[in-house]
């Protein structure tokens, strides 16, 4: 097998993580590091946005950490969230996560299929609503442009920022790289010169992550999530197992 080593751009996780089971059902070896971290946007930083959180109707999320951020951003400016503010989020998973902050209720809380285009067409169904989409200070303007072109209203606030970690000591001579997110693959970018140089076969969480390594002029070698493979262990483990690791 001539794929030996794969880099996940994430923390190392849990002892009962999939990844180890791939490393030795596959006989690979699974490194871990972090590629950039979240920095909170203080609420007397946010103040200066001059954003009313009470003037909006509905809250558009995209991610977990923009939960994260949005509940923590309001607690921090002593602003109660109405029990009637409606929440749209890109994927069920997400929407699942408001629990954490919410009581959980399905007439107030819809998700997409985790496209941006099926996203888009959940939104557009109720025009009338005043939408707010918290974001971190990088963030790419697709699904705003989208949404201004079905005439839909969004006012996108940053509530965190991206760090990207110094890689200045990560010699890059891995075989698969793991991505989830354009931050990722932009820490590549600010890190490393020739990326193409270093013929990384790379793998990639979500559309925009996709976008990202393609603009980046880099093939997407692995793609998650799909019907067939809904995580990325799934992906990475059906590539290994097909024997595309040439």
């Amino acid at each position: 097998m001539a794929n030996k080593r794969i880099l996940i751009s994430q923390p190392k996780p849990a002892s009962n993580s999939p990844y180890f089971d791939i490393e030795k059902r596959y006989n690979v070896d699974i490194d871990f590091r972090k590629f950039f971290s979240i920095e909170p946007v203080p609420a007397r930083e946010f103040r200066k946005l001059r954003i009313d959180l009470g003037s909006f109707t509905s809250v558009v999320f995209t991610s977990k950490i923009a939960v994260d951020h949005y509940f923590r951003v309001a607690e921090e400016m002593r602003f109660q969230v109405p029990t009637t503010m409606k929440y749209f989020c890109i994927n069920e998973t997400i929407a699942q996560y408001l629990s954490k902050y919410i009581v959980y209720r399905k007439r107030k809380i819809s998700f997409a299929d985790g496209s941006i285009d099926d996203f888009v067409c959940l939104i557009a169904r109720t025009p009338e609503e005043k939408y707010i989409l918290p974001v971190a200070d990088n963030h790419r303007n697709t699904l705003i442009n989208k949404l201004k072109r079905k005439k839909v209203k969004v006012t996108k606030a940053v509530f965190y920022q991206i760090a990207y970690s110094d890689l200045s000591d990560l010699k890059l001579d891995y075989d698969i790289v793991v991505l989830f997110s354009p931050s990722g693959m932009k820490a590549l970018e600010e890190n490393y010169d020739d990326l193409k140089a270093n013929n990384i076969k790379i793998a990639a969480f979500g559309s925009e992550t996709s976008k990202a390594v393609t603009k980046a002029g880099l093939k997407v070698s692995i793609k998650a999530p799909t019907t067939d493979c809904p995580s990325m262990t799934m992906a990475i483990e059906k590539y290994l197992k097909n024997g595309k690791t040439k």
